[in-house]
């Protein structure tokens, strides 16, 4: 028997933004779905990748709005918001803030030919054209909004590859995006000081950081640390190098920082132990007040297991551990509908929720409750968080591992509703002194205050 404990008297801090969204649903100009996002409580979803191949020519990329670059950046009449003002209202009218990225859509297939993913020919225009574009969001500036959108990601992947013939998101060196950090940071840190939070630079992976050793050691790994590498190896090295020379650089120059952002396509275990290692790099060069944030992640980004229950278990495994860290925000790669073999909360043929969206749901029920309390479980692979609120409690357990007999030790009367590829938050009578949750399935519990 696994035993499992809730004290709902030991507050544990609030519950924090664990279940954000990357690309939000939407099909064509139907931004219906997006209420899928508010029906989960989902407070971010951020804006990469979003539309297509280059934004569809449309939306949220600097390219898209800024069309002309050798136009006036302070004319209102350069900037073309239509369509991202349309994706934004509909995120704005369903409690969904954006996380809104600088910069420009992946191009996968950079190696027939580059678009866009070449440093600005200005880098200092390049910084004003942000300014003007976070002014008509969070301003008014050219019949715009104040929906005083508080995140502003730099770029996104500059890091993803040695060269030009690997990296699909940046076509220079590193030390032509650090200019681009350092140029744009500075300017808009001066326009618009502390109202808005600005930092990047959605970094590739801590993929080599695998044991131990390495997060306690807080070393910074370089090329050449192994004999032989593989080409993935000296790639992910790369990613530490890039790493290693922009904190440096935003140390050595105190430039604004306000958010780290990383990504992790790995097993929660994996994941957890690069959140380790990057805490620790950050806390040794004095940053430890930087926000981080994993604002792509997918423990199972594989189309053959996009509905199933491992999908959705790992998913709620996921954001329970990372409520456990200094972690501050996470975004799901993706939420966006259709064919993408990373769109795990929809299906790509009805458009209907799969079980893993309800795992987000009863993540965001806590979320809605907001205060974490005192949850503990006495066996690993089994997770379980649980929060209180003015009208009421509840309790998230996952079980990654065979199936389980276990005990709740609570004096609350709980509703229990079940998750897995069988079961879409399906309400489920259990007797909370012993019940068995199978492999891969997620139980949500509520009751009263």
């Amino acid at each position: 028997m696994t035993n499992i404990t809730v004290d709902f008297k030991q507050k544990c801090g609030k519950i924090k933004p664990m279940h954000g969204v990357g690309q939000p649903p939407f099909g064509g100009m139907d931004f219906s779905f997006i209420k899928y996002l508010k029906d989960a409580n989902i407070p971010y979803s951020r804006l990469h990748d979003v539309g297509g191949w280059f934004g569809g020519n449309l939306f949220v990329d600097i390219p898209n709005i800024f069309r002309d670059f050798e136009a006036d950046e302070t004319d209102p009449k350069s900037y073309d918001f239509a369509f991202t003002d349309i994706l934004i209202e509909a995120l704005e009218k369903n409690d969904c803030e954006p996380v809104y990225r600088l910069g420009v859509t992946i191009e996968n297939f950079h190696y027939i030919k580059a678009y866009r993913i070449f440093p600005p020919k200005d880098v200092q225009k390049w910084a004003r054209v942000c300014e003007h574009i976070i002014r008509h969001y969070n301003e008014g500036w050219a019949d715009g909004y104040h929906y005083g959108i508080k995140y502003w990601e730099i770029w996104n992947e500059p890091d993803n590859g040695i060269d030009d013939t690997q990296n699909m998101m940046w076509h220079g060196t590193k030390e032509e995006f650090y200019e681009l950090y350092r140029v744009t940071s500075k300017h808009l840190r001066k326009v618009f000081g502390n109202s808005i939070k600005i930092g990047g630079y959605g970094h590739s992976g801590f993929y080599v950081v695998d044991s131990v050793e390495d997060i306690e050691n807080s070393i910074g790994i370089g090329l050449g640390m192994k004999e032989n590498p593989t080409d993935w190896e000296k790639r992910t090295e790369y990613f530490i190098e890039f790493f290693d020379g922009f904190i440096d650089m935003v140390v050595k120059e105190n430039l604004p920082f306000d958010f780290f952002s990383h990504h992790s396509y790995a097993t929660v275990g994996a994941t957890l132990r690069r959140q380790k290692y990057v805490e620790k790099r950050l806390c040794d060069a004095g940053l430890s007040d930087v926000e981080i944030h994993l604002n792509e992640w997918n423990t199972n980004a594989r189309a053959k297991e996009r509905g199933r229950s491992v999908a959705s278990a790992n998913a709620a495994a996921m954001m329970c551990v990372m409520q456990n860290t200094k972690m501050a925000l996470m975004n799901y790669y993706d939420a966006r509908l259709g064919a993408s073999m990373y769109g795990g909360l929809f299906n790509p043929i009805t458009y209907g929720p799969l079980c893993t969206y309800y795992s987000f749901k009863a993540f965001g029920n806590l979320y809605r409750l907001g205060t974490q309390v005192e949850a503990k479980c006495d066996k690993d692979g089994i997770y379980v968080l649980a929060a209180k609120g003015e009208d009421g409690v509840g309790v998230l357990i996952t079980n990654t591992l065979s199936d389980a007999q276990l005990s709740l030790d609570t004096d609350r009367e709980l509703c229990a509703y079940l998750i897995d590829e069988d079961n879409f938050y399906k309400e489920t009578d259990i007797d909370t002194a012993s019940f068995t949750l199978k492999e891969n399935q997620v139980l949500y519990l509520e009751g009263k205050l």
